[in-house]
């Protein structure tokens, strides 16, 4: 949806200057100085809990002020040009970065901890170690997430923007999240960079080279754009004989697609996500496999009483701090490919 504007100019103090595009009667009204809740009718489109401070802010907030506010967790709803937000985005990714920076003089990261987290000393026990710093990543990861999740758009009916320079997203938007009839709402600018970012993949697709075609992903699963574990299941020698298999967190039902394709006449697909098991099935159907694919929801392992002659499955990574064998991190390349290549024999 367009709307006209003035350009905004640029002063040398990096603050911009132009129209404040007047979002409507409800978001008017926040015209204040200090935080304050947002208003009981303004529905919150986010699956992230409700902030409960808001500030209305235009394009003459500074890069460090709203830093300075998302520090402090106050929630920022944007009223000014829309590709301004962008870029305030960025730079406030930046800061964070520059925050959560390396220490200096440090070795090199272990690879198969990840660049940008503390390298493992060679006294230290490779597992401990490897798991405090995949436990310190996902934490910083999850504060970077919230931080960068407090600057907050003004959604009206139909999922439009009522701001300057604002994409159409309606079809992405009534997509990922279902219709939007009410009048105010309010998202997370980086959750909706998320939205439009599924949508792509969900049109275009992932091609999956072992299966000569493309798999589409949903909104909030996990797209398979790494091919370690694919190529492993691809690949690795199955047990034989191999008539029944679970495949534990399908997501888009690509590791089962593989097996069906490998053979396996009976795989029993789980999920606890409603969003992946209808992403799985349309991409089960599409593959034309709904024959030898089944999905289960609810639990892990399928509630049926029947045993399985191989179990893969590919968790991304656990968000505690590991406590058991089954909490070790699975991120690293080589975590990731054992996941995948697990087999399991029924009394084994």
């Amino acid at each position: 949806m367009s709307h006209s504007y003035n350009a905004p100019t640029t002063n040398e103090g990096g603050r911009h200057h132009g129209d404040v595009h007047d979002t409507g009667q409800v978001h008017a009204h926040w015209r204040v100085s200090t935080p304050t809740a947002l208003p009981p009718e303004v529905h919150w489109l986010s699956e992230s809990p409700r902030p409960k401070r808001v500030l209305v802010v235009d394009d003459t907030l500074s890069a460090d002020d709203a830093f300075r506010l998302a520090s402090a967790g106050t929630a920022m709803l944007w009223q000014g040009d829309f590709q301004n937000a962008r870029q305030l985005l960025q730079a406030l990714a930046r800061r964070l970065d520059k925050r959560c920076g390396k220490p200096p003089n440090r070795t090199p990261p272990n690879p198969q901890v990840g660049a940008g987290n503390t390298a493992i000393a060679p006294s230290e026990p490779p597992d401990q170690v490897s798991s405090d710093a995949f436990h310190r990543y996902r934490m910083g990861q999850a504060q970077k997430a919230r931080t960068l999740g407090l600057l907050l758009l003004p959604i009206e009916a139909g999922y439009v923007i009522p701001l300057r320079r604002a994409p159409d997203v309606t079809e992405a938007c009534t997509q990922a999240l279902g219709p939007f009839a009410k009048a105010h709402g309010a998202l997370p600018l980086r959750e909706l960079q998320g939205v439009i970012g599924a949508y792509e993949w969900r049109r275009k697709g992932v091609m999956i080279e072992a299966l000569g075609t493309h798999v589409h992903p949903h909104y909030g699963v996990f797209a398979p754009v790494r091919s370690e574990y694919l190529d492993l299941v691809a690949n690795a020698r199955l047990p034989e004989p191999c008539h029944t298999a679970f495949d534990l967190g399908t997501g888009t039902g690509v590791l089962a697609a593989l097996l069906a394709k490998r053979g396996v006449e009976c795989i029993i697909a789980t999920d606890s996500s409603a969003r992946a098991l209808t992403c799985a099935q349309e991409n089960i159907v599409r593959l034309h496999l709904a024959k030898r694919v089944t999905l289960a929801g609810s639990e892990l392992f399928p509630s049926a009483p029947v045993s399985a002659d191989l179990i893969v499955c590919n968790p991304r990574g656990f968000p505690v701090k590991p406590d058991r064998c089954s909490s070790k991190p699975s991120m690293t390349r080589r975590a990731a490919c054992c996941a995948a290549s697990s087999v399991a024999r029924p009394n084994a």
